[in-house]
């Protein structure tokens, strides 16, 4: 190992340390790793900037619009719901019709997109078939991640991957459909087990029995203030049983604008005093009427506020684009800007030790609003939130409408049959929708989802390094010689499998672009060593990068289902283990079937 290959594998280390504490943001944290190389000289200045114009890199920003276009009209929801009512006479037909759309629809949309759309649709068909969301929102959310392996375009692992792949010399760049071969196979496995053995692991954590009780989901932190006439003034919570009771935590109490965190349960209570708990809204509501507290809401609107008739409750889940992320509802002005207020707010696995309004907000977020019908309808359209429970089954025909779904179509059909490059087929449908003014230029800026952008472009010229320096060579030989222990018979099958495992386990803890991006170069170097031929193993990095399903991080699909669903972490492990080591044998025996190696 010379020093050069230690520092590279020492920052690299580094990054996917950083990428699993999340102490920066991934896109923050890319930028470090590509500054460090930059700044000691292990990239000139046109390869630091080279992924930006990068073809995978534009071509996902593209996709990007095109599936804010498609989004825009409102026809996956509308033929989704259609194709639904057709199985309205049994459950299970409808949640396989239900799921096999949204996978098929996956493979031509890019797959956070689809779980945006369907988020809502999803709950409101839980609601339908007397489930629990949580039975149904790990679902949408695997199977959104199945359909993205179907196509080149589904992913965008899948893009980078072939991007990194097709720049090596006497390579045949991966098909449009040619992901098609085994993400069929890996599809049809993974629906059996979403629906006949996934249900049986899901936890039943919300009850869906009216559109304000879907809302229940618990874990929502918000403020109580005790009035003189409370039972609880010179109590204690344990006396009032307060948890016990209402099944409501108190986590910190606030008297005189001090702050007491400790011995909560024997604190005396006091008229004034604010009471920091999290629980679920019924609980808060039963615990306001019996403890004659009064809730946030109850502090911060008038009586006129509360008594308006077109006033709504509903649950919002803060998007990674919008730019509330990163700072506070006191500093973003919210209630001024959205004309709604915040009642409680909920983040899994954190506790909040301050106000709700001085809490940083983070990425799927998930908040209960509440405020005037009209000005809740109105959060969704600007991209900021997903509103849950709100579900549009009509088309919108504005337009022009009808050139969205066609330049999709065209783009990646032309794609397909060899006439066009994915990136000029986007390229100039993107133009095409603006110059129709079927999209704005700023709802084009709006729908990039920039920081995936800005992570895939610094980790590009990343990747570069490790093949440069002779990191990814060196790795590839210290792979090679465990591999070469084995009979020689059956090291490609021992190789594609400890590459798969590899790639699997790091996209779980981290990004997954940055485990294709490292792990492509890899693959390449190892095959080449051992004089293989390297299309089966970098289909493996790419179909295991996609395959996340132990960890609610490794996959933002499925930290957007996180806390609408009320899960815990080790829901993903229990129900997405068995399913990522079924994947794991079946990749290992397919792969060289469909690529001989």
């Amino acid at each position: 190992m010379t020093p050069d290959i230690a520092i590279i594998i020492g920052l690299l280390a580094l990054g996917f340390i950083l990428f699993v504490t999340e102490i920066f943001s991934i896109d923050v944290t890319a930028m470090i790793l590509l500054s460090i190389l930059f700044l000691f000289g292990y990239l000139t200045p046109e390869q630091a900037i080279s992924g930006f114009s990068n073809p995978a890199v534009l071509t996902i920003a593209f996709l990007f619009i095109l599936s804010h276009a498609l989004q825009k009209t409102g026809v996956l929801e509308y033929l989704v719901i259609r194709i639904n009512k057709i199985a309205d006479r049994s459950r299970f037909l409808g949640r396989a019709v239900y799921l096999f759309t949204i996978g098929l629809a996956s493979a031509l949309v890019n797959n956070t997109a689809i779980v945006a759309i369907f988020m809502p649709v999803t709950i409101r068909l839980a609601h339908k078939y007397k489930l629990s969301p949580s039975k149904m929102l790990i679902p949408l959310s695997y199977a959104a991640i199945l359909g993205g392996t179907l196509t080149l375009v589904g992913t965008s692992t899948n893009l980078l991957v072939n991007s990194i792949y097709s720049a090596n010399p006497n390579v045949e760049p991966m098909g449009m459909f040619e992901f098609t071969r085994y993400g069929a196979i890996l599809m049809s496995i993974g629906l059996l087990y979403i629906l006949f053995i996934a249900p049986q692991l899901l936890p039943s954590r919300t009850v869906t029995s009216s559109l304000t009780k879907s809302y229940r989901l618990g874990g929502y932190l918000t403020e109580m203030k005790i009035t003189a006439e409370s039972p609880l003034v010179g109590t204690t919570c344990l006396d009032r049983g307060i948890n016990k009771h209402y099944d409501v935590m108190v986590l910190d109490i606030l008297r005189d604008e001090k702050m007491i965190t400790s011995n909560i349960r024997q604190t005396s209570l006091e008229a004034g005093d604010i009471l920091f708990v999290r629980g679920t809204l019924d609980n808060f509501l039963r615990m306001k009427e019996v403890e004659k507290i009064t809730l946030l809401t109850d502090e911060k609107l008038t009586q006129q506020e509360l008594e308006k008739e077109n006033n709504v409750l509903v649950e919002c889940l803060l998007t990674e684009k919008s730019d509330l992320v990163g700072h506070s509802l006191m500093n973003s002005n919210f209630r001024r800007r959205f004309g709604t207020f915040i009642l409680a707010i909920r983040r899994e696995g954190t506790i909040f030790r301050k106000k709700v309004a001085h809490i940083v907000l983070q990425a799927f977020d998930t908040f209960l609003v509440y405020g005037p019908l009209n000005k809740v309808n109105e959060l969704s359209k600007g991209g900021d939130f997903i509103v849950l429970g709100k579900v549009e089954a009509e088309l919108r025909k504005q337009r022009f409408w009808w050139m969205s779904i066609v330049v999709v179509l065209a783009a990646i059909g032309l794609a397909a049959a060899g006439i066009m490059p994915i990136v000029k087929g986007a390229m100039i449908g993107v133009v095409l929708l603006l110059a129709l003014k079927v999209l704005t230029p700023q709802e084009g800026y709006q729908s990039i989802h920039w920081q995936v952008i800005i992570l895939i472009a610094a980790l590009i010229p990343v990747g570069i390094v490790v093949q440069s320096s002779g990191t990814a060579e060196w790795i590839g030989g210290f792979i090679s010689s465990a591999v070469r222990m084995v009979p020689v018979e059956w090291q490609p099958h021992v190789l594609l499998a400890l590459i798969y495992l590899i790639t699997m386990i790091l996209t779980e803890v981290s990004s997954n672009a940055a485990t294709a991006i490292i792990m492509t170069p890899i693959a390449l170097a190892v095959t080449q060593q051992m004089g293989l031929e390297p299309r089966a193993f970098i289909f493996a990095v790419a179909f295991a990068a996609s395959a996340s399903f132990i960890t609610p991080v490794g996959y933002q699909t499925n930290l957007m289902v996180y806390g609408p669903g009320g899960y815990k972490f080790s829901d993903y492990i229990r129900v997405g283990f068995p399913l990522a080591l079924i994947f794991w044998f079946t990749a290992i025996y397919f792969l060289p079937i469909l690529w001989p190696v």
